[in-house]
């Protein structure tokens, strides 16, 4: 871990163990004015060790208080200075006027601010005259309130930068997580739309089929025509119910056309353009790939694109790709590996459908970097 890790490491323990109990920080606050007050203790022991007491308690309340505290210790301050007991009220003093300008409104430090300037000018020249270099004596004190002011400025800046990050490293979270449900959902959107397709093609094939039958068994006076009809009637009912149901998913489409969506066959007109596009690519199949069912061969097709999309996309220039197809045993193997150098920050949307699309054949797909490149390792299973 870096020094400035360690350093920040450290910072947000402190502050969480100060939210846990601050009471400790507030001792460690109280025991140099205590301190510092033993002289006048020692000298005036009873006035001294009241003024000492009193002096303690708003020290624990200048964090929920802040202005409240500053009020009674200048008061303090104030009637120390008329009675003539010295007990360090002038140092807590400067700690409370800290704690309103780091937790306080700008109204109260502003007027922590006029309070502290009277109280200065009224100990110097009313007071506790001073003799000697009098202005000298009051600019050094209102330096020192300055200072004050200025350190719990700081502070206050500080924590809010702080929590201005924290609530922004919250929202990019959240939304990394919505685009990632976007994704999803997007991706499940458009699978839906090609089962449409896919499903509504063969279904039409079956109630053209059927009217043919029908037709024929009617010229033939053949008991099966009856059938037949109800099997035309059934899959038109059933088409019409697909498209109600999934046809919406096509936005703007109110006659969602029934060809099939791509297959394997297709995959001899994309690899030419992902070529054009820069990326050499070597495509090689085994198993009887053509035997494999629409649905398979599609989830194979968009596999496949994703992966080179994702290769043109984050594998840098001069990298190639080398597409693998196997089919045996009632499974298909789609393998896609490169020799680029760039890797995807995140999980990519072509990712999120990949395991979408794989999820319906009981898929499993393995996405990772290799020591040369990036591989896509795809299962699908033939559905029985």
């Amino acid at each position: 871990m870096s020094t400035q890790g360690w350093l920040v490491d450290r910072q947000a323990r402190l502050r969480a163990f100060d939210r846990r109990r601050p009471w400790v920080m507030d001792t460690l606050v109280a025991v140099p004015i205590v301190l510092f007050s033993i002289p006048n203790i020692i000298e005036n022991p009873l006035s001294a060790t009241i003024a000492t007491l009193v002096l303690l308690p708003p020290l624990y309340w200048r964090r929920r208080y802040p202005f409240p505290a500053f009020l009674v210790t200048a008061a303090i301050d104030l009637t120390e200075g008329l009675l003539d007991v010295g007990v360090g009220a002038g140092v807590i003093l400067l700690v409370m006027l800290f704690g309103v300008a780091s937790r306080g409104s700008w109204r109260a430090l502003a007027w922590a601010s006029g309070i502290t300037l009277a109280l200065l000018v009224a100990q110097i020249y009313l007071i506790n005259p001073v003799t000697e270099n009098r202005t000298i004596t009051l600019f050094l004190v209102i330096g020192t309130s300055v200072a004050a002011v200025a350190s719990g400025i700081a502070v206050r800046i500080r924590r809010a930068y702080l929590i201005a990050l924290e609530d922004r490293a919250a929202r990019l979270e959240v939304e990394r997580d919505q685009r990632a449900r976007l994704a999803v959902a997007e991706e499940r959107a458009r699978v839906a739309r090609e089962m449409h397709d896919i499903v509504g093609h063969h279904v039409s094939v079956i109630v053209g089929l059927a009217d043919g039958g029908a037709a024929l068994a009617t010229s033939r006076a053949e008991q099966s025509a009856e059938p037949l009809r109800l099997i035309g009637d059934t899959g038109r009912q059933a088409l019409s119910e697909l498209r109600r149901v999934l046809g919406v998913l096509r936005e703007g489409d109110n006659d969602p056309q029934l060809s099939p969506q791509p297959g394997i066959d297709d995959l001899d007109r994309l690899l030419p353009s992902v070529r054009a596009a820069g990326l050499p690519v070597t495509y090689s199949t085994s198993g009887e790939l053509h035997t494999l069912g629409r649905g398979v061969q599609l989830a194979v097709y968009r596999i496949v694109q994703e992966a080179l999309t994702n290769t043109l996309k984050h594998a840098g220039s001069g990298a190639t790709a080398d597409v693998t197809l196997a089919a045996s045993y009632g499974e298909v193997r789609v393998r896609v590996r490169d020799n680029g150098r760039g890797r995807p920050a995140a999980p990519s949307h072509g990712l999120l459908g990949m395991r979408e699309r794989a999820a319906m054949y009981s898929g499993v797909v393995t996405a990772g970097p290799t020591e040369h490149g990036w591989l896509v390792d795809v299962v699908l299973k033939e559905p029985a």
